[in-house]
């Protein structure tokens, strides 16, 4: 091959490898910038107080003051949400007794780190019992983790979100799972959600919020390919907080 030749392959390798490393470095930018920032809510239920410890490092940890928590709940963050936006729910569910604890995730997408939660298992060993969940994409990955950890946790909550296929938990007794969905959701429509019910024990149990949609589930903006909700956002953060609160007291039945 003539040296002409090899130089012209050489520039359009060397303009693939350019291409390739662009479209990489837009994806980065892309994941790590959340799609809209915490609401004045969720920067408040990030503050301590007489029945709350909050610290941040990490992760972001929610204890009860004054008394060790009866369980622990370990939150997976949607996709491009800042972890700070599921404050308030933490919260509630820390005000309740429970250790609750919201794991960042990398590039703020949970697929990254599907196993965060052994490190705060590790971390908490005072905890008697445990549930993780997450919502829309943290949810599928809290659910690939309780699929495949089989005795780590105890229960799994679903938020607006539905498992891969692989994460077949059907045969699953001792897995308390509550499934929580708006119906107003444009991105994890009502009918996916329902359509994953072959994968789940036969314990489980499904929460629909009338009139809920994707991003009322957290304290951050709206979102591409929602739907308006038609009840407000503290009404659907109460229903959904209550159904957490249901699901954490089937852990100690």
């Amino acid at each position: 091959m003539s040296r002409r030749p090899r130089r012209r392959w050489a520039r359009l390798a060397l303009a693939a490898a350019l291409i390739a490393v662009s479209a990489l470095g837009g994806f980065v930018l892309w994941a790590a910038t959340p799609s809209s920032a915490p609401m004045p809510e969720a920067l408040a239920a990030l503050e301590s107080d007489a029945k709350v410890q909050v610290a941040r490092g990490e992760a972001l940890t929610f204890a009860p003051v004054g008394k060790p928590p009866q369980a622990g709940f370990i939150y997976y963050p949607g996709g491009r949400v800042p972890p700070e936006a599921y404050a308030p729910t933490a919260r509630a569910l820390a005000e309740a007794g429970y250790l609750a604890v919201i794991v960042p995730m990398p590039l703020n997408l949970a697929v990254l780190n599907a196993n965060a939660a052994d490190a705060i298992l590790a971390r908490h060993p005072e905890v008697p019992v445990w549930a993780i969940g997450g919502h829309s994409l943290g949810g599928a990955m809290a659910a690939r983790y309780a699929a495949q950890h089989k005795g780590k946790v105890r229960g799994l909550a679903l938020i607006a979100s539905y498992p891969e296929a692989s994460s077949d938990m059907s045969a699953r007794e001792d897995l308390a799972v509550s499934v929580i969905y708006g119906t107003q959701d444009g991105l994890a429509r009502p009918d996916q959600v329902e359509g994953a019910r072959p994968l789940y024990p036969p314990s489980v149990v499904f929460v629909p919020i009338e009139g809920g949609n994707h991003a009322q589930f957290g304290w951050y903006g709206e979102q591409n390919g929602d739907q308006p909700a038609r009840i407000s956002r503290a009404e659907q953060q109460a229903q959904t907080n209550a159904a957490l609160l249901a699901l954490m007291a089937r852990l100690s039945n």
